[in-house]
């Protein structure tokens, strides 16, 4: 089973190998081959066929880059780079389009019939008219700090159907949605057109990321400052949302001002469109304190049969940036046990995490370790094959 992973501060993309165990082996992971790359590259998202790789560029101009991927991930060829306003947290893509967003702004450019990145169509505002932000008293943390990012949108994520799109924002502290007007190949009408303003459940709530369940009726939203995650039915529109549930990534009697929480996603399998499982994960605000991992039980309709974790698993290290997990797609012979890629900067780990439906155990890890000037790459996010 491999997977890409890309690094906040190294210029390279790594192919990686993971083998469950079986009667005879451990499991195992393992860095295949190394990628040279433009710059790091936090955010990785291929496109539906999986030939084309679309990145973050953690570059002195920020901007977003474009990648060839052949031969199952051996070789993979760069094709280009856009500058963007701000520092790209998160970036998606349908067929037409790859859109961005970072901080106080965002980007929507056409795509071109090589998978390279074309022409600018249209920019988005975070800021303008929107009152204070919510998230800037937070400050910097042990790990350093990354300008308007960590206080503004991070994420963009699309519908199932590819007729909605939306935006978590950290320092507004809601949930920006928007009607995918078109999807047309090499015209440049702006495609996104705002629906809702959707202001999160808790004053300290910080969305950081979303992910809307297979059905296209629920929407996921992981807050940052508070680590829960809110759980929201998508109306007919496909922009109007409604609270419906919520659960936390964090033991009882854990401040929640010791976290920043990290990633939302739900399992793969057998089922794709009713996923049995979500899972989300947070870090430590400091070196010293650990992340967690949280499983949870969907039902059919895609809501919590319970707010209560099935498990939460303690993390090795706080994860630095990352502690980002991305679930592996589920085969039959792995029976009823999923796994799920996790990356760490603090310490440059590459971890596979398993999860029976109990509990949550780390399957087998690696390391990237260090650029020759010794410092340690920090592995961000992964993308499975």
């Amino acid at each position: 089973m491999d997977f890409i992973v890309g690094s906040f501060n190294h210029p390279s993309l790594y192919l990686c190998q993971f083998h469950p165990a079986t009667s005879n082996t451990e499991a195992s992971v393992k860095i295949v081959r190394e990628h040279p790359a433009i710059g790091g590259h936090s955010w990785l998202s291929f496109s539906k066929d999986k030939k084309y790789l679309y990145c973050t560029a953690w570059l002195e101009k920020p901007s977003i880059a474009a990648y060839a991927v052949r031969s199952g991930g051996r070789d993979v060829q760069f094709l280009n780079a856009k500058p963007v306003k701000s520092l790209s947290g998160y970036v998606c893509s349908n067929e037409t389009h790859v859109f961005s967003a970072g901080g106080p702004s965002g980007e929507v450019f056409r795509l071109e019939a090589d998978g390279s990145i074309g022409k600018l169509v249209q920019e988005l505002d975070f800021v303008t008219g929107q009152g204070e932000n919510q998230s800037e008293q937070r400050g910097k943390v042990a790990h350093g700090d990354f300008g308007g990012l960590r206080h503004g949108a991070h994420s963009v994520d699309l519908s199932p159907d590819g007729k909605y799109l939306y935006v978590a924002d950290i320092g507004r502290n809601c949930i920006w949605t928007y009607k995918v007007t078109h999807s047309k190949r090499g015209i440049d009408d702006p495609p996104l057109q705002l629906g809702t303003k959707h202001v999160s459940p808790r004053s300290h709530d910080g969305p950081r990321h979303t992910w809307p369940h297979p059905n296209g009726k629920v929407l996921y939203s992981l807050q940052e400052h508070s680590s829960m995650v809110d759980v929201f039915a998508i109306a007919e529109d496909g922009v109007t949302l409604e609270h419906k549930q919520a659960c936390s990534v964090l033991p009882p009697g854990k401040d929640c001002k010791k976290y920043w929480a990290d990633e939302v996603r739900y399992s793969t399998g057998p089922d794709p469109s009713k996923p049995r499982y979500l899972y989300a994960s947070n870090r430590g605000l400091d070196a010293e304190t650990l992340g967690f991992v949280g499983a949870y039980k969907l039902k059919e309709d895609g809501f919590l049969e319970e707010e209560e974790p099935i498990d939460l698993y303690e993390t090795p290290t706080s994860g630095g940036l990352a502690n980002a997990i991305e679930p592996a797609p589920w085969k039959q012979e792995h029976g009823d046990i999923e796994y799920l890629a996790m990356t760490d900067s603090q310490e440059s780990r590459l971890a596979v995490l398993s999860f029976d439906g109990k509990k949550i155990k780390e399957a087998a890890h690696a390391t990237a370790g260090k650029t020759e000037d010794g410092k340690t790459i920090g592995l961000a996010t992964a993308v499975w094959f």
